[in-house]
């Protein structure tokens, strides 16, 4: 895992060394083994390393292919790369070609070999998780490409005659290339969902390749592919007809997802919340792990914070080397400025990701695999059953439009909140389908709220509804693979991805997270509703998995991991939220008056403003101040 930069376009390459230099030390925490840079023939591309695989200065990188045609730098992990450095010594043999000559036992050498073997298509042939630029001293063209599920992040910013990527936004600001000026369209996509959707980013005039997608970038320009669809995926069926099947498949992707997981040369370990996905990744990990698996839980002293009692069960099960990391609510408000610094991309949420990956890596743990990932397969997540609801209530649409206003009005009455606000705005919709429904559940604030903070009556297309509108319909069996494509397409990979991918690489620790293997999300998005719907928590998965948890652990409340904020922004954390609070409500591109009027709401316990509202404009802010950002 590392830290990945380049920059097409700059003549004097002096001058480009320099830049490539600083923003190298920009990604200094991704990749604090070892540093690289290639610089010729009008291109330069930097290199952080994070050794997990072949420890040796054999992994350097930059790194050439053996004729040196071919310099890669690549960020990632590929689960397959022993098979096919097999396989791509079969076909030299069998074509009575010249095999590749292979100097390390590093992934990164086999993307280079199926790269000179396959060209483009070798993307076809990865499992893992990836973001990786290849640069043909010959034909002078640039090749980058990212993982199907958008794991590895790939930013880049292009103009005219300039194109830069990297591993983060802080990469490419670091260059002093590209513009500090926040994109006026990202700011509401942000305020909408406390996070931007990509291939946007918070930034203008920078982008991200999208999950499954590499591009070619020459003197023409550049061209983009779409090499992996998940919408094309999930309208496959499962082959197998009943539900003994259906399990025994699951259980045989997830299983071997997590036996490539576990290849490295450093030490490893889990994050285990107690919880049905982690406790399943613990659970497997026993089984086929030849050590002792170390398994890393975040314990508080409030009992209604802590999951310690769940994951203790689950460490005695499978007698793994169990650590609590015991936090302090003062110990956590105390790391949060930390938390706050190490955010790449502005976000609600992904403080909590830090603080349990800082822990974890103190205590000499460079890899943990994760269970994210299944909430969204599984149809753990409440929006599943809602939206299944809501379907069901389509009746609703042949009442009068009035007749629906007035219902939701006199809910919000009855009971004031933000989730009446979103029943009365579906209620006021023309269609009850995904594409409609959806937006607004996941919607932080309304958009007449969000026209108030910035002062404008009028706010670009809501980009969400437009993924969902531009996404594949899948039959009417599938409905739940289809709130799965939603939440993996938005939350999943523009929150929670990111948040672990700029959380954990602050510390240097590299997550893995088997529930994204892309063969078993292709399996499971295929499986019909009838195999996955039931009122008991992700069936289909505790089913594909018998004997691994105990009933403790399947019955028990989904928690999550919640700490007071609310409390906090109220009292310890009162006054550096007013401080940023007051700092927005100056910036040109936001209304003063309606952005101190939140503050005072969510002070006075009103109850449309919910503290996670409060926060995320907090964050906002003081990611534009550290980045020096103008709005």
């Amino acid at each position: 895992m590392c830290g990945i930069n380049g920059m097409i376009g700059i003549e004097d390459l002096d001058d480009a060394a320099m830049r490539m230099q600083q923003m190298n030390a920009a990604l200094a925490h991704r990749g604090p083994d070892d540093s690289g840079m290639y610089c010729n023939d009008g291109i330069v591309l930097g290199h952080r390393r994070l050794a997990i695989i072949d420890l040796t200065a054999a992994g350097h990188q930059p790194m050439y292919s053996t004729d040196k045609r071919y310099v890669i730098v690549y960020n990632g992990e590929l689960y397959n790369f022993k098979e096919l450095r097999f396989e791509l010594q079969r076909i030299a043999v069998n074509t009575n070609q010249e095999a590749y000559a292979f100097s390390t036992q590093t992934d990164t050498e086999v993307i280079l070999a199926s790269y000179q073997r396959w060209g483009t298509k070798c993307v076809q042939h990865f499992n893992g998780m990836f973001a990786f630029a290849i640069w043909d001293t010959e034909t002078r063209t640039l090749f980058i490409a990212r993982d199907r599920l958008g794991i590895k992040p790939l930013y880049y910013y292009n103009s005219e005659k300039l194109f830069l990527f990297s591993s983060e936004i802080r990469g490419l600001l670091a260059s002093n290339l590209v513009p500090r000026k926040a994109d006026p369209e990202s700011l509401v996509d942000y305020l909408r969902y406390q996070t931007v959707h990509a291939p946007k980013t918070i930034i203008q005039g920078v982008g991200m390749l999208m999950p499954g997608q590499c591009a070619i970038i020459n003197s023409q320009g550049i061209a983009a592919e779409q090499y992996w669809n998940i919408d094309e995926k999930a309208q496959a069926n499962a082959e197998e007809i009943n539900y003994e099947q259906v399990c025994k498949r699951v259980n045989s992707l997830l299983l071997k997802s997590v036996e490539r997981r576990l290849i490295a040369d450093v030490p490893f370990g889990a994050f285990l919340s107690g919880g049905i996905d982690s406790s399943i990744i613990v659970g497997l990990m026993s089984k086929v792990a030849t050590s002792k698996v170390k398994t890393f839980s975040v314990t508080f002293e409030e009992s209604e914070f802590s999951e310690a009692a769940f994951a203790r069960k689950i460490s005695e099960k499978y007698n793994t080397e169990h650590h609590e990391i015991k936090l302090l609510i003062s110990d956590f408000l105390r790391g949060l400025p930390e938390a706050l610094k190490a955010m790449d991309h502005p976000s609600g949420d992904g403080a909590n990701t830090f603080i349990v990956s800082k822990a974890t890596r103190e205590a000499g743990i460079t890899m943990a695999l994760s269970g994210l990932g299944g909430d969204e397969l599984f149809a753990g997540y409440p929006i599943f059953k809602r939206i299944l609801d809501i379907e069901s209530k389509k009746w609703l649409m042949s009442l009068p439009l009035f007749l629906r206003r007035n219902g939701g009005n006199v809910l919000r009455l009855i009971k004031p909140g933000t989730s009446s606000d979103k029943i009365a705005e579906i209620l006021a919709l023309h269609k009850l389908d995904i594409a409609s429904v959806y937006p607004i559940s996941r919607q932080v604030i309304r958009d007449s709220q969000v026209s108030q903070l910035l002062g404008s009556s009028s706010l670009p297309a809501n980009i969400v509804q437009g993924k969902l509108t531009e996404s594949v319909s899948l039959a009417s069996d599938k409905r739940l693979s289809q709130v799965s494509i939603a939440e993996i397409g938005t939350y999943m990979q523009n929150t929670l991805l990111r948040d672990t991918d700029q959380m954990s690489m602050a510390v240097a620790l590299e997550v893995r997270v088997p529930f994204l293997d892309h063969t078993l999300v292709e399996y499971v998005l295929s499986v019909p509703d009838k195999f996955k719907y039931s009122h008991t928590p992700k069936k289909l998965l505790v089913d594909s998995m018998p004997d691994i948890l105990p009933p403790e652990i399947i019955n028990r409340p989904k928690m999550g991991f919640t700490l007071p904020w609310k409390n906090w922004l109220k009292n310890e954390l009162r006054q550096f939220c007013e401080e940023k609070i007051k700092a927005l409500s100056q910036r040109n591109s936001f209304e003063g008056i309606a952005v101190l009027a939140i503050w005072r709401r969510f002070l006075a316990d009103d109850p449309l403003v919910g503290w996670s509202q409060i926060w995320y404009l907090v964050v906002l802010e003081f990611w534009l101040e550290e980045n020096k950002v103008e709005t």
